[in-house]
């Protein structure tokens, strides 16, 4: 295992995997095995901090979205957590898993984040290269510092997958899921055993029972699996919405990428003061 860093960057090796994430957000920018990347990221994301990072897998905390009411509504569309600097806390693990930490806290937020949501928390990330497995988990722990005031959040660990090309991807382990359709404006139960993706798709599916496979050509490409972590949210913005994304490049990026998120984004999580919660995702690469 070795860990190098920059100014702006950590990056860890094991074996044949490698992982580089980014301090600002704490956004995982790359996942590569044997050379070939499992992530999706955009060639005009922004990495200097001027704004939050499209692809990758860029942390929602604490709103999901945009809130119109509540003790979130002053904050910015999907929080602070991806537009915020986080502190590297350093490797817990070496052998035969590589893990890192970051930690967030109201000392790293900037003064206008802390007057938006004003609550004593931390925040403790850890992403986990387990190589022999081709996995990458990604984890985190959500602690309220308050003495007296409990708190509601939304967390989201929003990836963005990369895929050889979209119109070969099934998606399943989602049938039989009530479904939010932000595109449809509508709610139903998920009738299909292998959901597709021709056009825009914006999909929180609530309470999903157990994995997540992406397949391509009918053959297991990325598993998602994820502990004490409810939602999936699947989002692939097609032609004009990502000709509407600034960032988002090149334009036809779209046939390469599908975004397989798990979170707690259909109900608040309630968070008493002094407890702590934590879950994670874990993907696995069939190669």
């Amino acid at each position: 295992m070795s860990v190098s860093q920059t100014d702006s960057t950590v990056t860890v090796t094991i074996g044949s995997s490698e992982v580089k994430i980014l301090r600002y957000g704490a956004t995982v920018l790359s996942w590569t095995i044997d050379g070939k990347e499992q992530l999706w990221l955009s060639e005009s994301a922004k990495l200097d901090g001027s704004k939050a990072v499209r692809g990758g897998i860029p942390l929602v905390f604490p709103v999901f979205g945009k809130s119109t009411e509540g003790p979130t509504s002053a904050l910015p569309q999907h929080g602070f957590a991806r537009t915020s600097t986080w502190e590297y806390l350093g490797q817990t693990s070496e052998k035969p898993v590589a893990a890192i930490q970051f930690g967030l806290g109201p000392e790293n937020l900037s003064d206008e984040a802390k007057k938006q949501w004003d609550y004593n928390f931390t925040l403790i990330y850890t992403v986990t290269i387990d190589d022999a497995n081709k996995t990458l988990e990604t984890r985190m722990s959500v602690e309220n510092a308050e003495q007296n005031k409990p708190f509601d959040f939304n967390i989201l660990f929003h990836t963005y997958l990369r895929v050889p090309e979209i119109a070969n991807v099934e998606v399943t382990g989602l049938q039989a899921v009530p479904v939010k359709d932000k595109v449809t404006v509508s709610s139903y139960v998920e009738q299909a055993a292998k959901v597709t993706v021709s056009g825009e798709v914006d999909r929180v599916y609530e309470n999903v029972p157990g994995a997540v496979n992406v397949d391509v050509e009918n053959k297991p490409y990325l598993t998602v699996t994820r502990d004490n972590i409810n939602d999936v949210v699947v989002w692939n913005p097609w032609t004009e919405k990502a000709e509407g994304l600034a960032d988002f490049t090149p334009k036809q990026g779209f046939h390469h990428m599908i975004c397989i998120e798990a979170g707690d984004v259909a109900k608040w999580q309630k968070l008493a003061a002094g407890d702590k919660w934590e879950g994670g995702q874990k993907i696995k690469a069939h190669l």
